[in-house]
């Protein structure tokens, strides 16, 4: 029997996997998180993840995904390759990891319908995708049919952040109490640094872009 009063969040430590997590926590009884060790470059991603689910007192578990390093090399979990800082003419940028959240979702899915829970919740967005197909609401769509027709279950693939962009989602962080917690404590940095990165690389550069936008925005209704 599935349990709406659950969710599962796929979680990454990050500033909108964080979101969500804040998000699910006002909507559902009881959330849990799933993380995955897929041999990134930064293993500090798991300990943010791990330390944000202990203040936020989320069950968390982490699943071993080390064969998707093995087959898809890119920047993320290869030292020798750098990360683009800007976006290439034509392709996925080299932070693209194939297969990733396709991976993800489904072996999430595996674990939530062991726990009979139907719904599953990812920070991906088509507003701010940087280049990345499955972070797209007509992939998300689609995978949420075959994985009902898979495991023959009705799961709900649940994208709160699909259509707002950075500066929407750091409002989204206030409105839910953790702008503080996001901006602190979340790990977006493709260079492994905490809180506001390292400024260059593009995820730092779309997340301050985005936090400047909604500080500016929030200074000009108090002004």
């Amino acid at each position: 029997m599935k349990n709406k009063e659950k969710a599962v969040v796929v979680f990454s430590g990050g500033q909108d996997s964080t979101t969500c997590l804040l998000w699910a926590k006002k909507k559902y009884n009881e959330v849990l998180a799933v993380s995955f060790d897929y041999g990134q470059r930064h293993k500090l991603e798991l300990e943010c993840a791990k330390k944000i689910c202990d203040k936020m007192g989320v069950e968390h578990t982490i699943l071993d995904m080390s064969l998707l390093n093995q087959l898809a090399p890119n920047s993320l979990t290869r030292m020798d390759i750098k990360v683009d800082e800007n976006a290439p003419e034509a392709g996925t940028p080299n932070s693209f990891v194939d297969g990733r959240n396709l991976v993800f979702l489904t072996f999430v899915a595996i674990f939530a319908k062991q726990r009979g829970i139907s719904d599953i919740i990812t920070g991906v967005s088509q507003s701010d995708f940087s280049g990345y197909p499955d972070c797209r609401d007509q992939f998300i769509k689609s995978l949420n049919v075959t994985l009902n027709l898979a495991m023959d279950y009705e799961f709900d693939i649940i994208t709160p952040l699909m259509w707002i962009d950075k500066e929407e989602t750091w409002e989204m962080a206030d409105k839910l109490g953790g702008f503080d917690l996001v901006r602190n404590e979340t790990l977006t940095c493709y260079n492994g640094i905490i809180g506001e990165g390292c400024g260059n690389c593009p995820s730092c550069k779309l997340r301050k872009k985005g936090l400047e936008a909604y500080l500016e925005k929030k200074a000009s209704l108090y002004s």
